[in-house]
């Protein structure tokens, strides 16, 4: 009979928070494309997001572990040296080159797998989409913007797209065509696989779907450390019965171990190589993509911190704000904060900021206004400038009006 193993609930978090990467301290030296690319590989999957009231979201999780870097030395792994790849994971996200060939039943499984108007006009125009294909072929990358296509009329709808970006959009979750890169202005570039990712990758052998399956469970217990089954499915967003039978594969070869986290009231699995920290020394603002706090139960039950996304809710029943991210101390989630980027200005703005219950006000004040003060000039920002909404804002002002070198 296997023995389960008991975890006091601070040792999870800990595990958690550093199968992250928050139990190693940030980089004394500048951070160059070496580091990110470790942490592209640790987190596997880093999530996009179209919102830049404060940064592009992938941008933010390389900040909150690494610290102040250069954004272009991200952007050259993704555009132009190709170690990570975009595709349908964790929603739109990045993710290692080398899991190209984990995805591809995905990919040959669109007609189930993808939504709307993408399956819609493979039906009803493929030889459109066909022609859209060749052109791409013959003619090099192609933006969606460069299609003369009327636009639907469906105000409100965030996915308002044309027939032209639609037949794109099929053709990328099916991987005949992959994103070269973005824009400045943010849209996907399309190009061919053979002419983007690394030529290994592309002759890499298709691997059978349980196995690939195996290998992305795999890779989310290492990016996760402990976790449920509904953790570790989240995280590539399988099914129910490909986690299933991948984690009790996984669990017969010893690859996952079955544990008991006091507190978490369900089982949960414990990948045996997790580093299990005696401390976590972190201070970190979160993208509300981040790889941490995306499952927002699994922040409920791994650090007792209720977190909801308000940006679609009307700006009149929100709670704490719009792009509001959760202040990381140690090991605990202390607060949250409300960030705007004024670039005309030069500010960074927090729009509103609260304390957890319980926390030491004080202290947990004056390291967040290191970090934003970090954020700030890593941002190319002047100052940081406080708004009165929330409990912390007003020793927070006091904190930034403080000064200080930036931690």
């Amino acid at each position: 009979m296997t023995t389960v193993e008991r975890l006091p609930a601070a040792l999870a978090r800990r595990i958690a928070l550093g199968a992250q990467g928050f139990a190693e301290p940030r980089p004394a030296g500048s951070v160059g494309i070496r580091q990110l690319r470790r942490t592209a590989e640790r987190l596997a999957v880093v999530q996009i997001d179209s919102v830049n009231v404060l940064s592009r979201s992938h941008y933010l999780p390389f900040f909150s572990r690494l610290g102040p870097y250069q954004r272009s030395d991200l952007d050259a792994v993704s555009n132009r040296r190709h170690d990570v790849f975009e595709y349908w994971a964790h929603e739109a996200s990045f993710l290692p080159a080398r899991l190209h060939p984990q995805l591809r039943w995905r990919m040959a499984a669109a007609e189930q797998e993808a939504w709307g108007s993408m399956t819609r006009v493979q039906r009803e125009r493929p030889e459109y989409v066909a022609a859209l294909l060749a052109r791409v072929r013959a003619d090099g990358p192609i933006r969606a913007s460069q299609l003369q296509e009327e636009r639907p009329n469906r105000p409100g709808s965030m996915w308002n797209w044309h027939a032209g970006k639609a037949a794109l959009e099929y053709l990328f979750f099916t991987g005949a065509l992959t994103a070269r890169g973005r824009t400045a202005g943010f849209e996907r570039v399309y190009d061919l696989p053979e002419r983007v990712l690394p030529r290994a990758v592309v002759e890499a052998p298709t691997p059978e779907r349980p196995d690939a399956v195996r290998e992305l469970v795999r890779t989310a217990a290492r990016a996760l450390g402990v976790a449920t089954e509904t953790d570790l499915r989240d995280y590539f967003r399988l099914s129910p019965v490909d986690a299933r039978t991948a984690i009790a594969e996984l669990a017969d070869a010893g690859e996952l171990r079955p544990v008991e986290v006091v507190g978490w009231g369900r089982p949960a699995w414990l990948d045996p190589q997790a580093r299990r920290p005696r401390w976590i020394r972190a201070r970190a603002l979160l993208s509300p993509f981040d790889s941490l706090v995306w499952e927002r139960p699994r922040v409920e039950r791994v650090f007792g911190f209720r977190y909801r996304l308000e940006i679609y809710t009307p700006a009149v029943k929100r709670v704490h704000g719009y792009y509001v991210l959760p202040f990381l101390l140690g090991d605990r989630l202390v607060a949250r904060v409300d960030l705007k980027a004024d670039r005309q200005a030069g500010v960074l703005r927090v729009q509103s900021a609260f304390a957890e219950p319980g926390v030491d006000v004080p202290e947990v004040a004056v390291a967040l206004a290191a970090e934003l003060r970090l954020m700030a000039g890593w941002l190319a920002l002047e100052q940081v400038v406080v708004h009165e909404r929330g409990d912390l804002a007003a020793a927070l002002a006091t904190a930034v009006s403080g000064g200080g070198a930036p931690g």
